[in-house]
């Protein structure tokens, strides 16, 4: 079996690269990482018109390119690589991801073509303030209303909350937890922007008092929608560590042979080369991980809850572990805020918190093959 990436599939990430290293420089990334809405709705629209990415997982009937996850994986290290300010994740992997998988052509017809064109911003609202991943953290409500349900509860921890023209509500019924379409402008929602430590990628507060949804897929089917999203979520957010992992150490190894001392170029003392042999000995491993898991996810196979979980918690370790090993190759430098090392080891510390640490996905995994 090759598991090499196609042609087509490099051409694609070489001209993803070339447009975010254009579009997504060090300062422009500083400077959307200050602003409110955290984006370039200018490069938002050239990413969905010019180059189709907010459309590569949505079938060509609603309006999208009908790529696989792999596709989608070459994309997504790009945009890791680059610290992309964009709500490309919470919209065309978290969201995207609950319309095509809950079963329900109504709402794919609806929300589906908006979000492959750029014009809808969508996020998924599921974690609470209680902060964990599992159907157990799920205890806002939602009781049946006019044509509708009306919601009430307190999401956080939302990607992109305060910027999406859509939320994906996760709610209880009677019947259990469901999954419904909210208008963000709607009565009752209260939009609160958090402080993060990762600047680059935006979180929010959500609280809603009665507020109108209507239900997406079946009525109490919604945490086996989720656990399938929140799997994919996973193997997307290790193709972005993976990306943000190889840029840092092409850093650290450039750094290594450019900074002479005692007249000669630090990489040829040992302890930094050992550094950079770890590093990437881990990012290569990290890249394996990462890629077997997107062909699970592209064939929606057995394996894919369990290599998630491996993924996620693998590609977490070595991106944060090459993140901070930068850092101290770099010596004073990197510890300065004006250094770009920073800001690519407060990604690597955000994401390995999300969607579940890797002791989470330890024990997750360990459940899952039956240990």
């Amino acid at each position: 079996m090759n598991f090499a990436f196609s042609e087509e599939q490099e051409e694609l990430r070489r001209i993803t690269r070339q447009f975010l290293e254009s579009k997504s420089p060090e300062a422009e990334v500083r400077r959307l990482m200050d602003t409110d809405e955290g984006y370039d709705a200018a490069v938002w629209s050239q990413m969905a018109n010019e180059l189709g990415l907010q459309s590569m997982i949505i079938p060509e009937e609603f309006g999208g390119q009908g790529f696989t996850f792999v596709e989608l994986t070459v994309v997504l290290e790009e945009m890791g690589r680059a610290l992309l300010c964009a709500p490309y994740f919470s919209s065309c992997v978290l969201a995207t991801s609950a319309l095509l998988h809950a079963g329900d052509d109504a709402a794919k017809k609806e929300y589906l073509p908006g979000i492959a064109s750029g014009e809808t911003i969508a996020t998924l609202a599921f974690t609470e303030t209680n902060g964990r991943w599992d159907e157990a953290g799920i205890t806002a409500t939602a009781v049946p209303a006019g044509n509708g349900y009306a919601i009430t509860g307190e999401k956080m921890f939302v990607l992109d909350g305060a910027q999406a023209t859509l939320l994906i509500v996760a709610a209880r019924t009677a019947a259990g937890v469901s999954l419904f379409a909210v208008d963000p402008s709607a009565a009752g929602v209260t939009r609160t922007n958090l402080a993060t430590m990762d600047q680059t990628r935006k979180q929010a507060k959500i609280d809603f008092v009665d507020t109108p949804g209507t239900l997406i897929g079946s009525d109490g089917a919604g945490w086996v929608t989720l656990d399938r999203v929140l799997d994919l979520a996973a193997v997307a957010l290790a193709a972005e560590q993976v990306g943000g992992a190889q840029k840092v150490l092409e850093t650290a190894v450039q750094y290594a042979k450019d900074r002479v001392q005692f007249g000669r170029p630090i990489g040829s003392f040992q302890a930094i080369k050992h550094k950079c042999a770890d590093m990437l000995l881990e990012v290569e491993s990290a890249k394996s991980a990462a890629y077997y898991a997107a062909w699970c996810a592209a064939e929606l196979n057995d394996e894919l809850p369990s290599v998630a979980s491996l993924a996620k918690a693998y590609c977490s370790e070595a991106y944060f572990h090459a993140a901070a090993e930068n850092i101290q190759i770099h010596g004073g430098i990197g510890f300065t805020w004006e250094h770009p090392a920073h800001l690519y080891f407060k990604r690597a510390k955000s994401s390995e918190l999300l969607f579940g640490d890797p002791t989470y996905h330890r024990e997750l995994l360990a459940q899952r093959i039956g240990i």
